[in-house]
């Protein structure tokens, strides 16, 4: 997927929030100007100097009129990571994910996407920045009137591919995620788990950067919930760095990766898992 780059193995195994969870791993010194927005500068490397953070928050905060969604986060993730953003519910995991492909906006501070702030990004060019992001909601989001194959090839169609390029693709992502028998049936016809594997297949199929996942086991039974678990490890291996929402003690389990904690919109250091 674009890369072949990870962690030390140090760093691979998992390992929660350091007891300084408002600094992100190398250490960014941010400096606060009187308009209120940050600059920035790197003031020493860590163990991650040779992996470059593909993702950086600086002091990000999110609210709703007087409900604090986030509050005051900052966080690097690394290229080819497999990180978990775990918390109770209502912690803030979703709004985090979502901040990241601008499904909404910070309220403050500064998002950069492999180079990109979000802040700066124009309208017209968000479509750009959301071709780096597979996304897999927790409730699938297929479209129920089309089927598993045109849900997964819309992907494809909406970047300008071409149909043989498409066929071809799409094709290879079905059989990758066992649903290529299934791919004349509509949504609707399918069982949770297997929605939710054309749910990976359309988020994978553009070969992206970056898979964010919103719970994608909440709703699935163990065996389902196995699969999807497979599924996540094999596009990481492939390259893609994958974020993963969710309060799933099994999944955290299931695969190595950093854990980092949410309380109440806040980062703080995680419990033993």
């Amino acid at each position: 997927m674009g890369y072949s780059g990870g962690l030390s193995k140090e760093n691979r195994g998992r390992h929660s929030l350091n007891s300084r969870p408002d600094l992100p791993a190398n250490r960014i010194r941010v400096n606060r100007r009187k308009d209120g927005r940050c600059t920035t500068a790197d003031t020493s490397m860590s163990v991650e100097e040779g992996n470059a953070a593909l993702i950086r928050l600086f002091h990000v905060h999110r609210h709703f009129h007087a409900t604090r969604a986030l509050t005051d986060v900052t966080l690097d993730i690394y290229r080819n990571e497999f990180l978990f953003v775990t918390g109770p519910s209502g912690a803030g995991k979703t709004t985090l994910l979502k901040l990241l492909y601008r499904g909404e906006v910070a309220s403050q501070g500064q998002i950069l996407v492999d180079g990109m702030n979000l802040a700066r990004i124009p309208r017209k060019q968000i479509h750009l920045l959301r071709r780096k992001f597979g996304i897999i909601f927790q409730d699938y989001k297929l479209i129920p009137t089309r089927t598993v194959y045109d849900n997964v090839a819309l992907v494809l169609e909406a970047a300008g591919r071409k149909p043989s390029y498409i066929r071809k693709k799409v094709n290879s992502v079905l059989r990758t995620v066992g649903m290529e028998n299934r791919h004349k049936t509509l949504p609707p016809s399918l069982s949770g788990g297997e929605q939710q594997r054309v749910a990976v297949a359309r988020a994978v199929v553009g070969d992206p950067t970056i898979i964010l996942a919103d719970e994608p086991t909440g709703s699935l039974d163990t065996e389902a919930a196995g699969l999807i678990i497979k599924l996540l490890k094999t596009f990481h291996t492939r390259g893609a760095t994958v974020v993963v929402a969710t309060h799933d003690r099994e999944l955290i389990r299931s695969i190595p990766g950093r854990i980092i904690y949410l309380q109440e919109g806040r980062l703080t250091g995680a419990p033993t898992v």
